[in-house]
């Protein structure tokens, strides 16, 4: 009887280690009730009068995920010469960490030493999608902050650079299907991006050519009129797509028409799986809405190396 309960007991252990380091729509249900409200009404208070925030939140959130998993890393300030995440190459662009801070600053009040960063994040994604008129969704949380922040792991996130491999590979280190590529992609319907983000594509693209052959004509020449080849305006640029604060499926139907601006977007119609995914998404926004959502909590349950809930997301405990 002994010998056959210490390994029933090993199982049931075992089980409970994974569950408690589960995820779970309902995770502050009893410690936090108002937790999603209160992240929900920062960035509310934002958006009002940042419009740029959303895309910046969504974002941070990818790039956090990305980097050691969704831990809250991005969000740690650099301490002299140890540069964390924010300042590593891909992440210098990164803004609206104050849309974080003034949750965790609510939250604090309301529920001390509960709420983690990382999930503070999470969930100001998905309304900063919300607020812009995309889809919503349940976001799993019970994350934890990570203590290790490094700029040099910032150069494994994707290049806007990547050809559709790279892509592939990229997203499948993370558990994320070439479905999850073509969907995730789609939150380039917000935002901004600076010229040297896609000079490769509209200056010196060959020795055949000096603009991307995929890329429309005209849009090619309204972009080099934006970005000269020896540009100095620091901040030039362009919108990533004709509607930036509206979380749509533009960014599809102008992909479909040779009007993207990374290599890394016009990658999506390289395959014809892919294309034939930027296609269905183009016509059915509906259908792009719930990839999305969907793929987005995948995402975002990527598993992160954290041990703590930090008082204050810029700084360990």
């Amino acid at each position: 009887m002994a010998a056959t309960l210490v390994p029933l007991l090993s199982v049931i252990f075992s089980l409970f280690i994974q569950n408690s380091n589960a995820l779970s729509a309902n995770y502050y249900l009893q410690t936090c009730p108002q937790a999603e409200s209160i992240i929900t009404k920062a960035v509310r208070r934002a958006i009002i009068n940042d419009k740029t925030a959303p895309a910046a939140l969504l974002r941070m959130h990818f790039h956090d995920c990305f980097v050691t998993g969704c831990d809250g890393s991005v969000l740690l300030d650099s301490k002299g010469k140890k540069k964390a995440e924010k300042d590593g190459p891909p992440n210098i662009s990164l803004h609206a960490y104050y849309v974080i801070d003034n949750a965790k600053r609510d939250l604090e009040k309301m529920c001390p030493g509960v709420v983690s960063c990382a999930d503070i994040l999470a969930v100001a994604a998905r309304d900063a999608v919300a607020l812009s008129g995309g889809p919503t969704w349940d976001v799993p949380k019970g994350r934890k902050d990570g203590r290790v922040s490094r700029a040099n792991d910032s150069l494994q996130l994707p290049f806007p650079t990547f050809n559709i491999s790279q892509l592939q590979q990229s997203f499948s280190q993370r558990g994320l299907s070439l479905d999850d590529l073509v969907a995730l992609s789609g939150g380039h319907t917000l935002g901004f991006s600076h010229c040297s983000s896609f000079q490769n594509r509209i200056h010196k693209f060959s020795n055949v050519s000096d603009v991307d052959p995929s890329m429309n004509p005209s849009f090619a020449a309204s972009l080099r009129q934006i970005c000269p080849m020896h540009n100095k305006v620091k901040n030039a640029g362009a919108n990533l797509d004709f509607s930036p604060t509206a979380f749509d499926n533009t960014y599809y139907k102008l992909l479909l028409k040779g009007k993207s601006l990374f290599s890394s977007d016009q990658a999506l119609v390289a395959t014809s799986r892919t294309k034939a995914l930027v296609a269905k998404f183009a016509t059915y926004e509906k259908d792009f809405f719930h990839a999305f959502a969907k793929s987005m909590i995948k995402m975002s349950s990527i598993n992160g190396a954290g041990t703590e809930i930090r008082f204050n997301c810029r700084s360990l405990n």
